[in-house]
């Protein structure tokens, strides 16, 4: 029988408990994947928030914590108050041995001295305890768990937890549901939520609808809610398209049947969103801001990778191009979009069906862009982009296999838009260009052995004959 949760909610002596976590934290916090700011201390953290889901007082406590951390600012970059993390901690006298790799360690003082605080997730009781919260709506201090009605949750489901994320976690319960908590929150409308029940309330079957999620109350009018966890139908058996990819390269296999048929989902998501929230034309204005931005991250990021002064003026002429069809007077219609559309963010069914997730668009970058009506093409030159980077990640590298991908994708696209991204040429080089010169600033941030992948398409989109690359609108 699952847990149920505490009818208390805020910890009482929530101020206590975080000063005798702080210096385990400290330690713990810098070395988990989803944790953001690598590379430089924690110096400190303040309390968002803390509610106790199970008493500490029996065999397993378990408390939920958003914590604001404190780091030295990065070099140039403008003051910031710190990111939110969101945790739950775990309590118990011992760890068994199953529970080993979540240590983070053994409280010395304050009201948990003498206990063993762990990574919850990986316990599946506290898992259990989430799961039944959402099912039966509850209110637990601040939190709100929060369901469709339509949508039924079982008892006794079976919870593991993923060990692959990377920016955030997720537990699988029963091959039934996924539940994906978010580590880095931000106050506001989060698009991992607000798209897919936008395109459930479509009937879009591109993206599994949220059956149930969790959000704070806000304290007052003027506070936002956090958006902290949402639950989805898991897709049993999916394969995940970055990996499927590399099967079907390693196999000498071509992937163009399957790369049409995800440009169709792509498509068929976006015409939902179109229907389904706003759509703006993006004027003068708001595309020479577009513009400048690409240009802006361009000049930085020639100064934090020397490898890219040699292809500079090239990849400067993507956006010039771009910014003469502004002047002549062109504009583009901008929609709600995925945000961070690659192969690892699509699911295949054993049926052969594709499915788009993870809508929360790059966590880097603030809420409200991430929020903004963007042109579709982003999507797109994300999407080619990775191609490119499957078929670079083998050796011998394939082009030829991601130029037929990226070929069929965009006729799949196509076929159900009524429209090539390809006449776009303009615009789609200007987005694969901004998004190949962020990879090569990530990949000699964290993992200079692929910096070749980005530079060959660097090589490539410096090269193109901007005059070549006009407006082809029927």
């Amino acid at each position: 029988m699952a847990d149920t949760v505490t009818p208390s909610g805020t910890t009482p002596t929530s101020g206590h408990l975080l000063a005798s976590l702080e210096p385990l934290l400290r330690e713990w916090l810098p070395r988990q994947r989803w944790f953001a700011g690598k590379g430089r201390p924690v110096t400190g953290f303040t309390q968002v928030a803390a509610t106790e889901l199970l008493p500490q007082d029996g065999r397993l406590g378990l408390h939920h914590l958003l914590l604001r951390v404190h780091q030295p600012p990065v070099l140039g970059a403008p003051a910031h108050p710190g990111d939110c993390y969101q945790l739950l901690i775990g309590v118990r006298e011992a760890l068994p041995p199953r529970l080993a790799p979540a240590l983070i360690g053994h409280v010395t003082e304050g009201p948990l001295a003498g206990r063993t605080v762990y990574e919850a997730l990986y316990d599946p009781r506290p898992a259990d305890v989430l799961l039944e919260a959402l099912r039966s709506q509850a209110r637990v201090g601040g939190l709100r768990f929060e369901r469709d009605p339509d949508q039924e949750i079982r008892e006794g489901l079976v919870a593991r937890l993923m060990t692959g994320e990377q920016s955030n976690s997720s537990i699988v319960y029963g091959d039934t549901f996924i539940l994906k908590l978010l580590r880095r929150v931000v106050p506001g409308v989060n698009p991992d939520l607000e798209i897919p029940r936008a395109l459930a309330r479509e009937g879009c079957a591109r993206v599994p609808a949220p059956t149930a999620w969790l959000r704070t109350e806000p304290a007052d009018e003027a506070d936002a809610s956090y958006v902290l966890a949402v639950l989805q139908p898991f897709v049993s058996g999916a394969a995940d398209g970055w990996e499927l990819a590399l099967r079907e390269l390693a196999k000498g296999e071509d992937f163009v049947t399957e790369a049409k048929a995800l440009g169709r989902a792509t498509a068929e998501v976006h015409t939902a969103l179109a229907h389904a929230l706003p759509t703006v034309t993006l004027g003068h204005a708001q595309l020479r801001l577009l513009v400048d931005g690409m240009t802006e991250r361009l000049t930085a990021a020639v100064q934090t990778v020397p490898a890219l002064r040699p292809y500079e003026q090239g990849l400067r002429s993507a956006y010039a191009a771009l910014d003469g069809l502004v002047a002549e007077g062109l504009t583009w219609t901008a929609q709600r979009i995925h945000g961070d559309l690659h192969l690892g963010q699509c699911l295949r069914s054993p049926s052969g069906a594709w499915s788009l997730i993870d809508f929360e668009g790059e966590p880097a970058r603030p809420l409200a862009e991430r929020r903004l009506p963007q042109p579709p093409v982003r999507d797109i030159a994300g999407m080619l982009r990775s191609f490119d980077y499957a078929a670079r990640s083998v050796s011998p590298p394939a082009p030829g296999w991601a130029e037929r991908c990226r070929a069929a994708y965009c006729s799949g696209y196509a076929e159900v838009a009524g429209r090539d991204p390809r006449t776009d040429p303009v615009l789609l080089r200007a987005y694969e260009t901004d998004k190949a010169v962020y990879e090569v600033v990530y990949e000699a941030r964290h993992r200079p052995d692929w910096l070749s992948v980005p530079l060959a398409a660097v090589r490539r989109l410096a090269a193109s004959d901007p005059t070549l690359a006009r407006e082809t609108r029927p």
